[in-house]
């Protein structure tokens, strides 16, 4: 496993964990890899400083373990369970009846609102700047509901 500090084009910082370098650049390459805060997948890898060994970490069956940091953790309940399966769903459903317009969805949305074009069910891909645009027009759009694990 490697982690990365990683940064969105809006200078969000974040990290994830990954199998591999390649990984890495599979789930960019396909866009899974999106800032937890703006939900853009225009991100890329930031300086890190490499681990070194210190005299905190305690041996562990032969191998060395680092105590672990202190932080926010959660163990997801059955109610949680179902609300992510409803979102999951619902994600599902848009898919399946809406239109992939790809880098074309700001253009597509303004020709709908603006009764260019027939009304329709619309997905794709806008930046943070498009997506502001659209706003400030009154455009009405969502973004698409993710969960976690899809992104890991």
């Amino acid at each position: 496993m490697i982690r990365y500090a990683l940064a969105c084009e809006a200078g969000h910082g974040f990290e994830s964990w990954f199998r591999n370098s390649a990984e890495f650049d599979s789930q960019q390459a396909r866009g899974l890899v999106a800032c937890p805060v703006c939900g853009s997948d225009k991100t890329q890898k930031q300086i890190m400083a490499p681990q070194v060994a210190r005299k905190d970490r305690e041996a562990a069956g032969g191998a060395l373990v680092a105590a672990a940091p202190a932080g926010d953790v959660a163990l997801i309940d059955p109610e949680a369970q179902a609300l992510r399966a409803k979102i999951r769903e619902l994600r599902d459903h848009l898919v399946a009846t809406s239109e992939d317009v790809g880098p074309r969805f700001a253009e597509e949305a303004r020709k709908i609102h603006y009764g260019e074009t027939d009304a329709r069910s619309i997905r794709g891909k806008a930046s943070g700047e498009e997506a502001r645009a659209l706003m400030e027009e009154g455009v009405g759009f969502l973004p698409l509901p993710s969960l976690p694990d899809e992104r890991n």
